[in-house]
This record gives C-alpha cells, structure tokens and sequence, in this order.
C-alpha cells in the first residue's frame, strides 16, 4: 500500500520559512489581485488566498473589474500596478470572460511582478535553470517530491498532460534534475501508446483534467504516483488516476483532494516573497 504525499503537512513548513521572510522585510509585501467578473471558482480562490495572506502579514489588494471591460481596460491596469513601487506582485485570476485573452493579456504583467511565472521571461528562466519565479502547480508538484525523498536522478519520468502552466514547465525543471522526462498528450492517446507510456513510468506525473483517465492497473509495482487532476463526479472529487487501485501498486501516491491543492496559494506567496526580497 502506498504512503500518501499529502500538501497540507508540506505547505505548513514552507508557511513558517515564508513568515520568517516577511519578518526580515523592510514592508510588508503586496499583492495585487484582478478579478474580472463574477465566476464562483475565481471568487473562491480569491478567498483563500486573501485568507492566506493575512496570515502570512501580506497585503492583499482586490481589484474587482466588471465582466464586460475591454481588453485595454484590464491592459491599462496592469500597467498602472508595473509601475506602482507599493505592489510586489500581479496575478490575473481565471478564468477570464471569452472575449479577452490570458496569453495576450499576461505578457503585460512586469516579469518581476509575475508571481504566477507564466511570463515568457520567466518559463525561458526555467530553461536555462535561472528561475526564481515558478509556476504554482509545478512547484508544488516539485515540493512533493521532495517532501517525499524522491531522487530524480536517471529515473523515468512521465508526465501526462502538457499544458503552458503545467507540463511544458514541468518537463523542462525534471529535466534539469536529471530525470528521463516523456510528455504524453492527447496525440499519445489517440496513437493508442498511453498505457504503454505509464506502465513504464517510475515517477508519473498526471495533470489533465478528466477522471479516471490513467487506470490504476497501468501503474508500475512501486512508482511514484503525482495526480494534479481536480475532477467532480457526482458528489466526490477525484483524481485522473484510479486512486483505490493505483494505491495498492505505487510507493507514493497523491489523494484528491488534499495532495497537490493545498500547496498552490502557498507557492503564490511564496513566489511573492521572491519578488518583493528582488525589489527590496
């Protein structure tokens, strides 16, 4: 049976490094959050992560914009809070109204200020292993994996899924550590070779968005098992990975919910610490 990497335990350690570092500060760091229109997921994750902040003694700013503003609008504020020598950090919450576009609209946001990491500054910094800034998701996943003592080095890799915010970044930092990285997509499943992919995996790393996806018999005979995916079926939320079965084969297995979640907001404070320690 395999152990459970859960976030909670990891996230309260990186929560008392990060009060330490606001401590040392000379102010307080500021975070600017946008919020366009009235989503529900977007306004929940509002709340946690002013919640987050006022615990952490960070300074929280909502700027709440109408969901029918232009592009230039939102454009024209971000480029007000680039030049605001009071504000640390920007984040941009999702998901935005259909007639403005994130990738267009992120690149707006000061690199410094990118506390999200999705600037192309900061994913090339990735590359060149220069990165302060990290995307959430992957630097929780990556915390994960250390929290549980995993060694990279020479292993097989699969990440599952290769999104901006998370595959692509992701491949790019286990690359730098050495590990033996594929990336399967949804052309690996249509050319029918995911399951041939994961059953060869020492380390999997899932983040795709659909339940039950990876069946819990792919699963290798102690591998290490990472499920990003966040799914609703029924009343119960769930992984992409089979959890009761794939949990009887692998060393280390997330849960959903409880694993990779509770690590995000923390990674967003934590990349705002970075960013206000630079400016500082």
């Amino acid at each position: 049976m395999a152990k459970l990497l859960e976030g909670k335990a990891v996230a309260e350690e990186i929560k008392k490094k990060i009060k330490n570092q606001v401590q040392d500060l000379k102010q307080a760091p500021v975070l600017a959050s946008i919020l366009v229109g009235d989503n529900s997921a977007a306004a929940a994750y509002v709340k946690s992560q002013a919640k987050a902040a006022e615990n952490l003694s960070i300074v929280y700013k909502l700027f709440q914009l109408d969901k029918d503003i232009t592009e230039q609008v939102l454009i024209d504020l971000i480029l007000k809070l680039n030049v605001d020598k009071a504000v640390d950090g920007i984040i941009i919450q999702m998901p935005l109204p259909a007639a403005i576009d994130y990738k267009k609209i992120s690149q707006f946001i000061a690199p410094e200020k990118d506390i999200e990491g999705m600037h192309p500054e900061n994913i090339g910094k990735i590359l060149f292993g220069k990165a302060k800034l990290i995307p959430c998701t992957v630097a929780s996943i990556m915390e994960l994996i250390n929290s549980g003592g995993i060694d990279l080095y020479g292993k097989e890799v699969v990440v599952v899924g290769h999104s901006e915010i998370v595959g692509k970044p992701l491949a790019l930092l286990l690359l730098d550590k050495f590990a033996t990285v594929t990336v399967c997509h949804i052309g690996t499943s249509k050319a029918g070779k995911l399951e041939e992919h994961v059953r060869g995996a020492e380390i999997l790393i899932v983040a795709v968005g659909k339940a039950g996806l990876v069946k819990g018999e792919w699963i290798k005979e102690g591998a290490v098992v990472i499920d990003v995916g966040i799914n609703r079926v029924a009343d119960k939320i769930v992984g992409d990975v089979e959890f009761e079965a794939a949990e009887k084969r692998a060393s280390y297995i997330t849960p959903v919910p409880g694993g990779v979640g509770p690590l995000t907001v923390t990674m967003l404070m934590r990349n705002l610490v970075e960013a206000a320690k630079a400016r500082q």
